[in-house]
């Protein structure tokens, strides 16, 4: 884990993530009748859950479209699913004024280079453990998880515990 500046975590209303790479390892599985399959971890659900729990937001912008991505963020109730997107800042622009937030408001995790744009661009941007040393070197936050092996769930808790609001979520496992 590393911070690279101090972020007013307690602005953060909204999670925005990249897919491939982040809540996968990025690793395609195209089947032989052409559908694709991927891997997500059970511990990055939960900690999206966590957040939601906590009443804030969630989303998704991937450049490719994906039935399992749909799927997972149908279960995980994510509030926003943008594929299909190349140029992920108009996407992040386009989301921020429909949930009326700022960009300081929101946290962007990402792993390769069409993420940079929007990691830039909002108020604390991540980079999982297995990014690309050019997205490491832009992140406020690098994980020491890799991207569908935990990262999305450490910066959950790392963004939950610093702001303060960690602790009433741990009521409904800890009484």
């Amino acid at each position: 884990m590393s911070e690279k500046s101090k972020v007013n975590l307690g602005k953060i209303e909204l999670l925005v993530m990249d897919v491939d790479g982040v809540l996968t390892d990025g690793t395609l599985v195209v089947n032989g009748d052409g559908s694709e399959s991927k891997e997500f971890n059970a511990l990055d659900g939960h900690g999206i859950r966590l957040w939601r729990r906590a009443g804030l937001k969630v989303a998704l912008i991937s450049g490719r479209v994906s039935t399992p991505t749909r799927h997972r963020a149908e279960q995980l109730e994510i509030d926003y699913v943008f594929e299909d997107c190349h140029f992920k800042m108009p996407v992040l622009e386009q989301l921020l004024k429909e949930a009326g937030l700022s960009a300081d408001q929101a946290a962007y995790i990402g792993d390769d280079l069409p993420d940079l744009p929007v990691m830039r661009g909002v108020g604390f941007g991540v980079a999982v453990a297995n990014a690309v040393e050019e997205v490491k070197r832009e992140a406020d936050y690098v994980t020491r998880r890799s991207g569908g092996g935990g990262a999305v769930r450490e910066v959950v808790e790392y963004i939950l515990k610093n702001s303060g609001r960690w602790e009433g979520l741990m009521d409904r496992y800890l009484a």
